[in-house]
């Protein structure tokens, strides 16, 4: 009875490792349709530079928020727009943002696995 209690875990996690791999797979998707539909860079991944540009194009001078402009100045991407240096053009800039997927994806699940550790520790259930 045990072991078919495992079986249904087993299959529990096997069918979230297939979804999340299938978003992974997906990312991209962001970068193609934009570039198929000719509207510009990705929606919402705009950075200060981009913004300034379009409000320049509408008679508003130099303006970006005032807390995107604080937080470009704080914060850069460890991969910057999801790609290698190199990476930013064609079939590889698809490529960075399935390996930008996956690095990401890795780091949460780790970092998931690392705090459950240590309260699953705490209260004696290791």
């Amino acid at each position: 009875m045990t072991n078919s209690k495992f079986k249904i875990q087993d299959l529990k996690f096997r069918k979230l490792w297939i979804g999340i791999g299938i978003l992974i797979l997906l990312a991209p998707i962001g970068l193609i349709l934009p570039e198929l539909l000719k509207a510009g860079g990705a929606w919402g991944e705009w950075g200060a530079d981009e913004i300034a540009e379009w409000m320049k194009k509408e008679g508003l001078e130099d303006y970006i928020p005032e807390g995107l402009k604080r937080l470009s100045e704080i914060w850069s991407a460890p991969i910057p727009d999801y790609a290698f240096s190199g990476w930013d053009k064609g079939l590889k800039s698809y490529i960075g943002y399935i390996f930008s997927g996956i690095i990401g994806t890795a780091l949460v699940i780790g970092v998931s696995m690392l705090i459950g550790k240590i309260f699953a520790g705490e209260n004696g259930n290791s």
